[in-house]
């Protein structure tokens, strides 16, 4: 066998190994190898309906996940007082998740693209365990973020989840940027940058539901985030996604047409 021969062959190889790579290749996983079965803190009744089909379940959080936009169109949990503390954790890597099908998008998307890796779920509100807060480094839980968006009135809202919890002793959040067409994208994979960003946060009181709903501009603001309270209607507008579908009818048209501040101390 002649050495262009032998050349061809192990170009060939390459190719077909680097493509094998970038079509089945699972990446690590973040996840608790030890835990017996998925516990997902997140009640049916503040659950949203996923456009796409494809629900994600991890063992501190839930999403669902839009291919076409390389990123989820919300991700929903429950934090507890319990699970609030300050423990000192080491950032790992950001990586593929696992368990999207589709593959989440690669985290070198981001590189030179301006953008933040934003997390939906933040990784402040996991830090009880290692697991816990490295689950939240999975490519399917960030969402390209404007930097003095996502260190400012962004990171103000997080602050403000934490401290209902503090005083309220558990909420139920859901976020993620509104995924909507022709939105501009960053990287190979041509991830979409979202215009907007929401967030959801729900608690019982005392046997009633409550809930206020939160849209910002992907850039920075000065202003209070109090004064971005919009109807839980028009995020269902903004999103196509269907919030509380497992609520009553009646209740989901009482509480979603109309911005209620009472019992929210802000």
């Amino acid at each position: 066998m002649n050495k262009k021969t032998i050349y061809t062959l192990l170009t060939a190889i390459c190719i077909v190994g680097f493509w094998l790579f970038d079509n089945f290749y699972t990446p690590d996983t973040y996840s608790d190898p030890e835990r017996k079965e998925t516990k997902i803190s997140v009640i049916d009744d503040f659950l949203p309906n996923s456009t796409t089909g494809d629900i994600i379940i991890h063992e501190n959080y839930m999403l669902s996940y839009n291919e076409m936009h390389e990123q989820a169109e919300w991700v929903a949990y429950k934090l507890d007082k319990s699970q609030l503390t300050y423990d000192d954790r080491k950032r790992p890597y950001f990586i593929e998740d696992p368990k999207v099908k589709t593959k989440s998008a690669d985290y070198r998307n981001y590189k030179g693209s301006g953008y933040d890796r934003g997390h939906l779920c933040p990784a402040g509100d996991r830090r009880f365990s290692k697991y816990a807060y490295d689950e939240t480094f999975y490519t399917s839980n960030i969402s390209p973020q404007n930097n003095a968006f996502n260190a400012g009135i962004w990171n103000n809202l997080e602050k403000q989840v934490r401290y209902w919890t503090k005083k309220y002793g558990s909420v139920y959040v859901i976020t993620a940027g509104v995924l909507e067409d022709n939105l501009a994208s960053i990287g190979d994979e041509d991830v979409s940058v979202p215009n907007y960003f929401y967030k959801i946060v729900a608690r019982n009181d005392g046997g009633a539901v409550k809930m206020l709903g939160f849209l910002f501009k992907n850039k920075a603001s000065n202003s209070s985030i109090k004064s971005h309270l919009v109807t839980i209607d028009e995020l269902e507008r903004k999103t196509g996604i269907d919030f509380f579908e497992n609520l009553p009818n009646e209740l989901q048209k009482e509480l979603e047409s109309k911005i209620n501040t009472d019992g929210w101390k802000f």
